[in-house]
């Protein structure tokens, strides 16, 4: 499941998508801040799953990664990374503390960290959602604080399962000069795939 099944269309749709969920993210995170915060989309791509470990900055880069399913019309797995010194930031900004303070994976940070992931997965969801009327929830988040190989390891065994296609979004946020960079994935099971992507062909 290369590009090549990607027109130009199916692409400015998945960059829509991105811009929207970021969009949604950014006015949820504002809300939960009470401060004015803004999101980018720098990148958005189709990739395979070998791909990932490289772009979160190789197997051995400490990350959080935030790992849920995703259920209804289209089935198939979100990852959401941060490395490690971006999670620290972004956990005190959401705290108000210095973005330099030393952080603590204690229970308050890591459910602050999964409150994040959940605005982000929801965000990008309800934009897929709104753009080609399919129905997606996603489950309960799991979070994990370790190298990029070890987190990545457990969803690929899942990931080998059902699908090598990886939609890849690139989120930047914007908090007064503070910016934070993670990395959001979809990866839906292979049925789910080809309906995403004939779903969003049928809307030429």
């Amino acid at each position: 499941m290369d590009e090549f099944f990607l027109n130009s269309f199916h692409l400015d749709v998945l960059k829509e998508i991105g811009n929207i969920g970021a969009g949604n993210a950014a006015t949820a995170l504002a809300k939960m801040l009470d401060k004015k915060v803004n999101m980018e989309v720098p990148q958005i791509r189709i990739m395979g799953f070998s791909e990932v470990s490289e772009v979160v900055g190789g197997a051995e880069t400490p990350v959080a990664g935030i790992l849920l399913g995703i259920r209804g019309d289209i089935s198939g797995y979100i990852l959401f990374v941060l490395e490690e010194h971006a999670a620290k930031k972004l956990v005190n900004i959401l705290m108000g503390r210095n973005t330099d303070a030393e952080v603590e994976y204690d229970e308050i940070t890591l459910s602050a960290l999964k409150e994040v992931g959940n605005i982000l997965t929801g965000s990008y969801l309800s934009a897929i959602s709104t753009l080609t009327g399919l129905s997606i929830k996603p489950d309960i988040p799991d979070i994990a604080i370790d190298m990029a190989g070890a987190i990545l390891s457990v969803p690929a065994i899942e990931f080998a399962k059902t699908a090598d296609a990886v939609l890849y979004i690139e989120t930047e946020f914007i908090e007064g000069t503070q910016r934070v960079i993670g990395d959001f994935f979809l990866v839906p099971d292979t049925d789910s795939y080809v309906k995403l992507i004939n779903t969003l062909g049928a809307m030429c």
